[in-house]
Parts: structure tokens; sequence; C-alpha cells
């Protein structure tokens, strides 16, 4: 199973893949987050939200629509159009590799917890990160709890996790799962003579990863080393983790 975050910035067009859409595992709870969303003000979440006026009144009127969402794409993997989803490039997946995809990747999500690609997806913005009273929680970590790793944990029975993820995503996840199953990714680019990590750079890669685990059916804990896009080279594997490094 392979891991990644969602992204900001949503897509409008939509994609020409058979995938079948399917139904959101936790859309009981993403359907509860919105209904207390839609109570809050522009002003408020754009306080809470720590984003722009214009950016929390397309957020506010989203979530006051919730399920009425007339979007020509509601597949949640053709919807995202961050730098990880772009290189992952959905689109340009064959129907055996779109449908390998879905049975192993999933994305971690404020809202919803846990989307499969093709789940149906209302557009939203809801950062994991966010603090606010969820239901008596302070957070959405402590409104989501274990939920999203026991669901991960059933699904991934005794196989490896390939996590892509940003750290505030999987941070969600992470101390419910069995460590030793769990195979982390760095991505280090030299700088100046110094390796360190570039925010953008790392989000691509992850993406390219991601495509890579997929095109090639990576199931078990060999065979990425020899990953090499976007000019990254295997540097060492240690702790469970990978590091490639690029210049």
């Amino acid at each position: 199973m392979i891991v990644i975050s969602p992204a900001k910035r949503l897509a409008a067009n939509k994609s020409d893949s058979l995938l079948e859409a399917t139904i959101p595992v936790f859309k009981k709870e993403a359907d509860h987050l919105a209904e207390q969303l839609a109570k809050l003000s522009t002003e408020e979440l754009s306080s809470m939200m720590k984003v722009s006026e214009s950016i929390a009144e397309l957020n506010a009127n989203r979530f006051r629509n919730w399920n009425k969402n007339d979007a020509v794409e509601k597949r949640a993997i053709f919807q995202f159009e961050g730098d990880v989803f772009k290189h992952l490039g959905a689109n340009d997946l064959n129907e055996d590799q779109i449908q390998y995809m879905n049975n192993n990747l999933r994305i971690l999500s404020g809202i919803y917890g846990l989307l499969k690609p093709s789940d149906e997806m209302n557009p939203y913005r809801l950062e994991m990160g966010t603090r606010h009273n969820f239901s008596g929680s302070v957070s959405l970590y402590e409104f989501w709890g274990n939920k999203i790793a026991k669901e991960l944990s059933d699904e991934l029975g005794n196989a490896y996790l390939f996590n892509l993820a940003s750290e505030e995503y999987f941070s969600s996840v992470s101390k419910f799962l069995n460590s030793e199953k769990i195979i982390n990714f760095r991505f280090l680019t030299l700088s100046n003579g110094k390796a360190k990590v570039v925010g953008v750079i790392a989000k691509r890669a992850r993406g390219e990863m991601a495509k890579y685990l997929i095109q090639n059916k990576v199931a078990a804990n060999e065979g990425i080393e020899k990953f090499s896009a976007l000019g990254f080279e295997f540097k060492e594997f240690k702790d469970n983790c990978y590091t490639f490094i690029s210049s």
C-alpha cells in the first residue's frame, strides 16, 4: 500500500478514465465535519484555516453546499492537482495500472480521513493539522484518533506500507501502525555542497516514486533502489528509510 497527502489545488477537467467511482469509507464522518464547518463564518474559517478571505469564502460555500457538488469530475485522484499528483500522472497510466493504483494507493485527508483514488469527493480544503472544536475534539488529529490507521491496517494485512505522505498527514496514523512494515522515503538535493530537502522538489519526487511503485507493481522491499526519476540516485537504505539524492 502507498499513502500520499492531498493537494490544495483542485482540477476542473474530467478524466476519460473508465475507473468506476466509489463511496469513501468515512463519508459519514466527512459529512459530519462539513456540517459543522458550514456553520462558521467566512472570517472564522479564514482565521481557523490561516488562509485569505477569498479562499475562506470559496470553502465556506463548499461546506454550505456539501453533497450538492456539480463538479464534472468527482473521483479524488483526478481532482487533486498539486506537485505530487502532477508527477504521479494518473491520467497517463493505462487502465491496468489505474486499477493497480486504485487497489494499492490511498490519499490521507483531513475531512475524508482516507480516500481511494476512485472515491467520490466533494471539493474542499482542510489541512490535517487544523485545530478547532470538532465534536469536542481539539483538532482533526484527535477527531480521527486511530480510525484512519485501523482502516489502513485492515486493508494492509501483513503487506508493506510505502509512506510518501508529508509529516503533517502521516503523523495522523504513524503511532498506531506497525513501524516494522513502514517504508519511508527521503529525497535530498545537493546545493552549495550540502544535501538538504527542498520542499517543491521533494513533492515532485514523491509523485514520481508513487508512479514508479505503481508502474512496476512493487509490493516488496526490493527494486526500489533502481528509481532514477528527476535525476535522483539511490544513496542508502537505513532504519527502514530509502534516501535518494540529486544534484
